[in-house]
């Protein structure tokens, strides 16, 4: 089940019955106690439900903020304004580590991201030619001399600050680049997964135009919930995470023949 499936769900018992416990919401969700407590953190910082003492109660708030209407102009998960501050110094680190595997001048790729967001103010002086689908990242490379920035063509998700084309014709066919830097919603034995479908397509063909695909994943993420896979762990020549990782999660990545950096 996903972010934005748990989430209506949620929402739906708790308007209903004004309350649901934690113990009750384990039996109804398909998601590990962890991840509920952070749909309801979640969801309590958008203004959508009460956490009390054992569960959670209907916001009964008059100010409280409702859920925006469905414009169809969003994606599945969580919106990036609030996954940026999440588990924000082990992204940094990360950010750090990355950007170390860049050499002077070369081309790169760089998904839309919050983990990937850290790289951009250690690549400075390295004159590097950027594609990307951040409308974040794009305004953190802008400022660096010597820095050249493109962007493909698509539809701008502001919830994400990303833009995607919901086809192969973002304008970019042509483009290939020595390396891939990307993220992930969620990562195990299955692969790389993301919330929501539309990003599966578009990280495809990014993958398709790189030689070397560089994933950077902050130790959360091997916790998270299950998605759409984007691609298998055999398909990743790098992984960079934190020191939070399990040992099991490790040896799951090297035994798929994946160079692991645990970032300092």
């Amino acid at each position: 089940m996903h972010s934005a499936e748990r989430e209506k769900l949620i929402l739906e018992t708790v308007n209903q019955r004004g309350f649901i416990s934690f113990q009750d919401l384990e039996q109804r969700v398909a998601a590990s106690p962890a991840t509920i407590r952070r749909d309801l953190e979640r969801m309590m910082i958008a203004g959508l439900l009460t956490r009390v003492r054992g569960g959670a109660k209907k916001n009964e708030s008059k100010n409280a903020k409702r859920p925006a209407p469905d414009t169809g102009q969003h994606l599945t998960g969580v919106p990036f304004e609030e996954n940026v501050n999440l588990h924000k110094a082990e992204k940094e680190a990360i950010g750090r580590a990355a950007a170390k595997l860049c050499n002077a001048g070369e081309a790169v790729m760089i998904d839309g991201g919050s983990t990937t967001l850290q790289m951009c103010q250690h690549v400075r002086g390295l004159n590097l030619q950027v594609l990307t689908n951040s409308l974040r990242i794009v305004s953190a490379l802008l400022l660096q001399p010597g820095t050249r920035v493109l962007v493909p063509a698509g539809q701008v998700f502001s919830e994400q600050n990303i833009i995607l084309a919901a086809s192969s014709d973002d304008g970019m066919q042509r483009f290939h680049a020595p390396k891939l830097f990307m993220s992930a919603a969620a990562a195990g034995s299955a692969g790389l997964m993301q919330a929501d479908i539309m990003l599966v397509g578009v990280e495809r063909r990014l993958i398709d135009r790189a030689d070397e695909i560089i994933v950077l994943l902050d130790s959360s993420k091997f916790d998270g919930p299950s998605g759409h896979i984007v691609c298998g762990l055999d398909e990743i020549d790098v992984l960079i995470t934190d020191r939070g990782v399990s040992p099991r999660y490790a040896q799951m990545v090297q035994d798929a023949g994946v160079k692991l950096i645990v970032a300092p």
